[in-house]
């Protein structure tokens, strides 16, 4: 018999660039499933996380930083913004707090006209004054959310308020999910963001955007050891040398600290060998951005 209390529903994340929405996703599901730096535009897809709650079950799917797109894997990043959209129970609009501009400005107007339930979140409150923050919620007031929620994904204040005032938003409803699944990212995928969240902390600036990881191989050789074999792509030689380092020393570092995440995501010690390719151009090529996971 189904439980007349338990609540259920899908909570889209939105907001522009490096605003702290993948952060905010790994606390609220208490799992790492989304990568994480101060990089724009560090998720490329949709991912969905699954919040088990002893009366609740959120969905939520977490988009890539809104944004106009330069080449044709920023058009597949705005387009899963907008496929994330459809049959949502509930929308959530994240703000960074200490840095409000007009393009956050202009995706509040835009998802306040929705015709679901929305949260406006501003994000980052342990980086502000109170009265900064106050004169900041007063500011939004008038736009029509059902909620305004000050939090901050780094350090959890204000999360578990969010989280209780999304399951009183969510419909009477199923569990969609079992227990144990916090993600329906593939596992080959989740790695290959691993590799490149670590490759995203350590490069230049000119680097992380032109850069896609593809997992070639994941062998399990024992029940202690798992081993895999990945590629990262890049779009000029010159990226090439700074990506291995001087005696393969930045490639090192980037293998040797994905590889402790990796470990923790598959509970074995892995051995991770990773090679590095040119090859130009491949966020316009749909056979590459295929390869790589991105796709409409």
């Amino acid at each position: 018999m189904e439980n007349a209390t338990f609540r259920s529903g899908f909570v889209t994340i939105v907001g522009k660039p490096n605003v702290g929405k993948s952060t905010l996703l790994n606390r609220m599901v208490g799992e790492k499933i989304a990568i994480v730096s101060s990089r724009p535009q560090t998720t490329r897809n949709r991912i969905m996380g699954v919040a088990h709650r002893d009366n609740a079950q959120l969905v939520f799917l977490d988009t890539p930083g809104i944004h106009h797109p330069r080449n044709k894997l920023g058009t597949i990043m705005m387009q899963s913004v907008k496929d994330a959209m459809d049959g949502m129970d509930c929308v959530m609009v994240l703000v960074d707090v200490t840095k409000i501009s007009e393009q956050d400005r202009s995706i509040v107007e835009e998802m306040s006209g929705k015709k679901v339930p929305s949260v406006l979140v501003l994000n980052k409150i342990d980086l502000v004054e109170p009265n900064t923050l106050l004169t900041v919620i007063d500011s939004f007031k008038d736009k029509g959310f059902d909620a305004i929620i000050p939090v901050s994904a780094k350090t959890g204040d204000g999360v578990e308020q969010l989280e209780e005032k999304l399951e009183s938003l969510m419909p009477v409803g199923p569990k969609y999910f079992p227990d144990d699944m916090m993600t329906d990212q593939p596992e080959r995928l989740i790695i290959a963001e691993m590799v490149r969240e670590k490759a995203l902390l350590h490069l230049r600036d000119e680097v992380p955007h032109g850069i896609g990881v593809e997992i070639l191989g994941i062998e399990k050789v024992s029940d202690h050891l798992t081993e895999i074999h990945a590629t990262i792509y890049c779009e000029r030689d010159a990226h090439k040398s700074i990506i291995i380092g001087k005696h393969g020393s930045m490639l090192q570092t980037i293998g040797s600290e994905a590889r402790a995440d990796i470990e923790k995501l598959l509970d074995t010690h892995v051995s991770l060998k990773l090679w590095v390719k040119v090859r130009s151009d491949w966020r316009n090529r749909p056979d590459d951005l295929k390869t790589l996971g991105y796709e409409n």
